[in-house]
């Protein structure tokens, strides 16, 4: 039976507040909000919302996600980006913005470990539908990172196209098809790219917004990577981001079990 998650709980309502909003750049949208965990030492989650690039939708919802991480024991950060709508946004500046809010982790780390009291050491990256790409496209880019997590993510921007997904959401991101501008799906995909991070793909068996295939799809294709597959029966799309859905332990315990 499918399940009866819309996203309203979350996309309606706001999340317990952050600890701190941080700029890693000049553009109004180029910041991250960061939870601390109340004991020192904690890894670090980079996080990336979805809303299929798309402007509308911010990282507000995914605030939710991330205050209950914080209470399970990982700091995290939840990172805003220019989406297709934003001045710059698209391709390539909302990959340039993940890119640079990553570098701002690194160039930051004696901050975060003194101010913040995180585990440097330790820090992973995980997104949700559109950012679920973005998390895997980042890991292909940094292999340094100790885990990168993909929560319903549209991991194969190609096929994307191919389902006409959101409305050809893939399209406005990338500034074309696969036939007039191959190189940018050649460099932003994930099903094309080589992520030597451990990954961990998480999906619901129900999910009408981004279907489970992708997820089976990728982990089938890249046997030669180093990759978890879950597929959670029952859960829908907001399933996974939803700290009241009844399938959130199970996808508490499986981030949480990426970065100890």
């Amino acid at each position: 039976m499918a399940a009866d998650n819309d996203g309203n709980r979350i996309l309606g309502t706001a999340p317990p507040p952050a600890n701190a909003r941080l700029a890693y750049g000049p553009d109004p949208q180029q910041f991250g909000d960061l939870r601390r965990t109340k004991t020192d030492g904690a890894p670090l989650l980079m996080f990336i919302h979805g809303g299929y690039w798309r402007a509308p939708y911010d990282l507000t919802h995914a605030g939710h996600l991330c205050s209950a991480l914080e209470a399970g024991g990982v700091a995290t950060w939840n990172v805003e980006y220019r989406r297709v709508g934003n001045s710059g946004g698209g391709w390539p500046g909302t990959f340039e913005d993940i890119a640079a809010a990553r570098q701002y982790l690194v160039a930051s780390r004696r901050r975060f470990a003194s101010e913040f009291r995180v585990d440097t050491s330790k820090i992973g990256v995980a997104g949700h539908s559109a950012g679920g790409a973005l998390a895997l496209w980042l890991a292909s880019r940094d292999p340094s990172l100790s885990a990168a997590t993909s929560l319903a993510g549209v991991i194969d921007l190609r096929r994307a196209w191919e389902l006409h997904l959101s409305r050809d959401a893939v399209v406005d991101l990338l500034g074309g098809t696969p036939a007039h501008v191959a190189e940018h799906y050649a460099e932003a995909d994930p099903m094309r790219l080589n992520v030597g991070t451990r990954q961990l793909l998480i999906h619901g068996s129900e999910d009408a917004i981004v279907p489970p295939e992708f997820s089976l799809r990728y982990a089938e294709v890249k046997r030669n990577e180093t990759i978890d597959l879950e597929l959670i029966k029952g859960a829908g799309h907001f399933d996974l981001v939803d700290p009241q859905s009844p399938y959130w332990a199970r996808v508490q315990a499986l981030l949480l079990g990426m970065l100890r």
